[in-house]
């Protein structure tokens, strides 16, 4: 992954970001040309700290047959992400450009053993539906046991050994107070992906819309007293 130092995350972040999102595009090469698939998966860590990523595909995937356990895989994870017209800054001569949250995990893959399958099942299905709480979570307990097992037989668990975090964050930390906050401000009236954005800069530099809320207070002050 290319990136710059200014948007470089580090290892802890990127990696509760690749947790949090919880879906990417695995990514393998199969000696001519790349594979890949977009799937769910979830994040477990070895005693000596090691991330694990889990998931399973269908058992026709080719990604099944390029698991030997040593050749490394891509798995990338993107969040929003944003376009950017340069009349939204405040200077002149800016360009085009395009906002966004990735992370790359490298590393290589295995295939689950039956019992490995199993609770990496129940702890994806978790996963994701503590996403829809209050609702009761649904449980593999609530299938059949033949049905279960043929759905079991349909999909091949995998789990990468998680080598190289690599995070990049650009969320224009390059540009000016004034551009920034100008840009924020732009993408807070655009689409969820750009309200998105816009929420990830107010966070990355509170100060910038503290000082701004502060000066269109004091604008309004002074204009009501005249």
């Amino acid at each position: 992954m290319y990136t710059p130092p200014l948007f470089k995350q580090d290892r802890a972040a990127s990696l509760k970001f690749a947790d949090e999102r919880g879906f990417a595009t695995m990514c393998a090469f199969d000696g001519k040309k790349p594979v890949a698939s977009s799937l769910p998966f979830y994040l477990t860590y070895a005693d000596d700290g090691t991330p694990h990523a889990a998931f399973h595909v269908a058992r026709h995937n080719p990604l099944v047959k390029l698991a030997d356990g040593s050749t490394s895989w891509l798995l990338a994870i993107n969040g929003p992400d944003a376009y950017v017209s340069p009349d939204w800054y405040v200077s002149p001569d800016q360009v085009p450009t395009w906002l966004y949250q990735s992370v790359h995990l490298t590393g290589p893959v295995r295939v689950l053993s039956d019992a490995e399958l199993a609770v990496q099942i129940d702890t994806l299905s978790a996963k994701f539906e503590d996403w829809l709480l209050p609702k009761k979570p649904w449980t593999s307990a609530k299938m059949t046991a033949g049905r279960l097992e043929a759905m079991k037989k349909a999909i091949v668990g995998l789990v990468m050994t998680v080598e190289e975090v690599e995070g990049s964050f650009k969320l224009n930390q390059h540009k000016s107070e004034a551009d920034y906050a100008a840009i924020a401000n732009a993408l807070g009236d655009g689409d969820a992906d750009a309200k998105a954005i816009s929420q990830l800069m107010r966070q990355t530099r509170p100060q910038i819309f503290t000082d701004q809320a502060f000066a269109d207070d004091t604008t309004k002050l002074e204009r009501s007293a005249t």
